[in-house]
Order: structure tokens, then C-alpha cells, then sequence
């Protein structure tokens, strides 16, 4: 892989942090998709996939990778939420020939902390010691995920 490729971390969730590395400068961010009351479940994934649409048009459409957290299936409305935004993600990656990446969690926190069980705290401070400022755990938990991604692909 070219060492100026672009790359998209998500921790997917109804709050999403995001983190991307372009022309070799790192931001970060967070999108929220609120459901107003009497709206389709559905509408969740129509506005994270519109963002995404919009995110790859910021990037002037050179993204060449996404990495994501993987969604741990334990029941209830989070995993249907994780699950169902990897789905979205997955099939981006497939419409525009993008490589997706996924990382699990206990993986990404051992790798950023040492510690595969490793707190939001912990993970806050991860990033914060190479140098950024999260604003909370989901923009922490994307840039490590970025770092993950780089690592593993031979970016230093």
C-alpha cells in the first residue's frame, strides 16, 4: 500500500467517532444520527449512509481504506445498531472498491494500552499521548483505530 493512501476509522454507534488520515494530517471528529420520535428504526441507517456519501466527497473521493470495530453480538439495540451501521459500511466499501478493515475491540485496546480490557479513560489518555485531543471515548477509540490500521498496513 502507498504510504499516502487515506484512510477512515469509525466506532460506529449512534454516536460515531471518526478519524482520518489524509495527505498525512489526522482529524477527528464525532457524528451523532438522533431518531426523532415517530420515525422508522430505518432512518438511522439512511442518514449514517448519507454521511458517509458526504465524507467520501470531502475527501475528493480518495479514500482507500475503512477500519471499523467489530460489533459484539450480545442482544438488545446496540448490537442491532452496530451490526446493522457495519452492514452500511461493508456495502460502501464494496460500491466504491474500498478495502474495510475491522478490528476487535479487546485487540485494539491491547494494542493501544497494553491492556485488552482496558477503560474509556485509558483509551482517552491513549490517544492523548500521541498527541491528540479527543473530545470522548468514540474519537479516542477511532484515532486508535486509525493507528491500528497504519500499523498494520506498514505506515509509520
Amino acid at each position: 500500500m502507498s504510504k499516502s493512501i487515506t484512510i477512515m476509522a469509525l466506532d460506529l454507534g449512534r454516536q460515531t467517532g471518526w478519524s482520518v488520515l489524509q495527505n498525512e494530517v489526522i482529524t477527528l471528529g464525532t457524528e451523532n444520527f438522533p431518531l426523532v420520535r415517530g420515525e422508522s428504526p430505518g432512518m438511522l441507517y439512511l442518514r449514517f449512509g448519507g454521511w458517509l456519501e458526504k465524507m467520501y466527497d470531502i475527501m475528493m473521493q480518495q479514500l482507500g481504506m475503512v477500519i471499523y470495530e467489530q460489533a459484539h453480538h450480545r442482544g438488545g439495540a446496540a448490537t442491532q445498531v452496530g451490526v446493522g451501521l457495519q452492514t452500511k459500511v461493508m456495502e460502501f466499501c464494496a460500491k466504491y472498491e474500498i478495502e474495510c478493515m475491522t478490528v476487535h475491540t479487546a485487540t485494539l485496546k491491547k494494542f493501544s494500552t497494553g491492556n485488552g480490557a482496558a477503560g474509556k479513560e485509558t483509551m482517552i489518555e491513549a490517544a492523548k499521548a500521541k498527541g491528540q485531543s479527543p473530545q470522548n471515548d468514540d474519537e479516542a477509540d477511532a484515532f486508535l483505530m486509525l493507528e491500528y490500521a497504519k500499523y498494520e498496513i506498514g505506515i509509520t
